[in-house]
């Protein structure tokens, strides 16, 4: 169900949002030029190939071949839908849709996703009045404090308290009469399983809300306050909660993070509540999953390629396997990623509250990267007596087998073999299964160099559809008419009366041009505004890609790719009656047929011109 959104209003919000400020959002952004580029949150790249337009408000990835206006982003990176990011938008920059403008059935069609976040900010509320009640809220306010945590931290984070009882929120949401289907899909309340009705999924549990970027609250999590199992229970997946694309306090780390490229990731939410309470404000905390190349990807888009990831794991067997589960994520994203060995028995929360800042930014300034970590983990758990290298080199085998560099990987080698005093080949001999094995799986389709762009660019496309789409003799030429319509308006009543684009082969790039065509009288009609008219991503995709390049354009030179064009096609004609003439000579019919029907369409083409010409 979607909510209707009036044109004027969505013009008004194409017009007042700014693209690299939205984009910046998520990515560290840098200028070159007139345009800005970054690190492409689409895919993992070394090198930034993801390029943003201020003076034409459009986005493209020449990695990826992602590209549209606004919409198209913030669509494509919260995986949301048109009137969502539409409305999104509008509260960012304090635009007003009045609901005056849509029909009774329209109001009652409101998008399930802003219900949820509706949901779930009023279940916040719910909480957040439990906790500072001096009464309910008395147990939860002294585990906090007796904590550690100050009343600024407990503020910004929003902590709340669920009290004892199997339905206080669900009377609280009948009360409001609103619907408990839509409170299950919240995941507030469970569905009983031998009788009809519901119970709260929290009970008695100090609440931690989760957000979005967009400060939207998007899940929960509950601690016990004692020894009851399960000691944390977050919200199950929900259509506006993904547990490996959230971190927890990133809402309030992104700019911190941004500014000292650089981010710590926890697996507790008390450790995080330390962190952020003794100033480390670049910090988030997975959310009971292992780290994901969707948190790192995000992650990315704050701190640079150059940027670095500190992970602070508990020094016990729990923490080495997440930082093993993590190495093959980093490698894939081309990311600096390090870890901080805390003593034995100590988590952040406690090491920091007994230790102090100074202490943690010592450890930092010794924290190593995941490969010798491991390998240091390695040994002391398992010595170097001859069984204990074996079991040394079965643990490391597959950590590093899932380094994709070739290099890399050998001095990781070379070093572990220096380290337990063994022949480096016979090390080698161990990992290269495994390497070979993680290879053949992570192989991917590839497919022919698309070619969007006029000149600087190539873009290696992994898009079946778009492989299609570009694979005619005359794409080149029909490309560069259609970029030349885009980026010089000047030239489409040439285009039009010369009916140019009757001579093209290739459907989607023709579609683009028809539509272009059709709107060149509107002055202001910007580019921003035929991406939005148009359906097919993939189309969408094409126009960035034209649009986004900086060529120089003038009237001449556009004529001369004209005409150039249509002088090829006349010598495909004559061509074409060359072979039919041997068709006929050769008796060949089936032929015959075949080339015939090509020339009745070219002369179809021919009277059209002509038609044109004398209107």
């Amino acid at each position: 169900m979607t909510i209707y959104i009036p044109e004027d209003k969505v013009s008004e919000i194409k017009n007042t949002a700014d693209i690299v400020e939205v984009v910046s959002e998520v990515v560290l952004l840098k200028k070159t030029g007139k345009n800005y580029v970054g690190l492409c949150p689409f895919h993992s790249e070394k090198t930034p190939s993801f390029t943003v337009s201020p003076e034409k408000q459009i986005f493209y990835c020449f990695g990826c071949a992602s590209g549209g206006n606004v919409f198209s982003f913030l669509m494509k990176h919260d995986g949301i839908s048109f009137p969502d990011a539409a409305k999104m938008l509008a509260v960012r920059y304090g635009i007003d849709i009045p609901t005056d403008t849509l029909s009774p059935e329209q109001k009652r069609r409101i998008s399930q996703r802003e219900s949820l976040f509706a949901v779930n900010r009023q279940a916040m509320e719910f909480f957040r009045k439990q906790f500072l009640d001096v009464i309910s809220g008395k147990r939860a306010m002294g585990y906090v404090k007796k904590r550690g945590i100050n009343k600024e931290i407990f503020d910004n984070f929003n902590l709340g308290y669920a009290p004892k009882g199997w339905d206080n929120l669900l009377r609280f949401f009948k009360k409001k009469n609103i619907s408990l289907d839509l409170v299950e899909k919240a995941g507030l309340i469970v569905s009983r399983k031998e009788k009809s009705g519901f119970y709260d999924r929290f009970r008695d549990r100090l609440i931690f809300p989760i957000f979005d970027l967009n400060m939207q609250g998007i899940g929960f999590g509950g601690r016990v306050m004692d020894d009851s199992l399960p000691k944390y229970l977050n919200s199950p997946e929900t259509p506006v909660y993904n547990k490996s694309r959230s971190l927890y306090g990133l809402h309030l780390a992104k700019n911190k993070c941004r500014e000292d490229e650089r981010v710590y990731i926890v697996e507790g939410y008390f450790d995080l509540l330390a962190l952020h309470q003794h100033g480390f404000q670049n910090s988030v905390a997975t959310l009971g999953t292992s780290l994901t190349p969707k948190h790192v990807q995000l992650l990315k888009g704050f701190i640079g390629k150059d940027g670095r990831i500190i992970l602070v794991f508990d020094s016990d067997d729990a923490g080495i396997k997440a930082s093993q589960r993590s190495i093959e994520v980093f490698d894939k994203a081309y990311i600096n990623a390090q870890i901080i060995v805390l003593p034995d028995g100590y988590d952040p929360d406690s090491y920091l509250f007994e230790f102090g800042v100074e202490s943690f930014l010592e450890l930092a300034s010794r924290a190593k990267g995941i490969i010798p970590f491991l390998m240091d983990s390695a040994v002391k758990k398992h010595g170097l007596s001859i069984e204990g290298k074996i079991r040394v080199i079965s643990e490391m085998k597959e950590p590093l087998g899932s380094i994709t560099d070739n290099v890399r990987r050998s001095l990781y080698i070379k070093e572990l073999a220096e380290c337990i005093n063994i022949d480096e080949f016979a090390v080698h001999e161990k990992i290269r299964k495994i390497s070979l094995r993680n290879r053949d799986r992570d192989k991917r389709p590839t497919w022919p160099n698309t070619g969007f762009s006029l000149g600087r660019h190539k873009t290696s496309v992994p898009d079946k559809v778009q492989e299609k789409a570009f694979k005619g003799k005359w794409d080149k030429l029909e490309r560069q008419i259609i970029a030349m319509m885009l980026q010089f308006p000047q030239i489409l009543s040439e285009i039009s009366e010369r009916n140019i684009l009757e001579l093209f082969e290739n459907n989607a790039l023709k579609s683009i041009g028809q539509l272009l065509l059709k709107h060149k009288d509107k002055s202001e009609m910007q580019l921003s505004d035929i991406i939005n008219l148009i359906e097919k991503k993939e189309q969408r995709s094409i126009v960035a890609s034209l649009a986004i390049e900086e060529n120089i354009w003038d009237h001449d030179a556009c004529i001369g790719i004209i005409t150039r064009f249509e002088s090829i096609r006349r010598k495909n004609e004559k061509k074409l009656l060359e072979k039919i003439k041997a068709a006929e000579k050769d008796n060949d019919l089936e032929l015959l047929v075949k080339l015939l029907n090509q020339k009745q369409k070219m002369a179809l083409l021919t009277e059209k011109k002509k038609m044109a010409l004398l209107k």
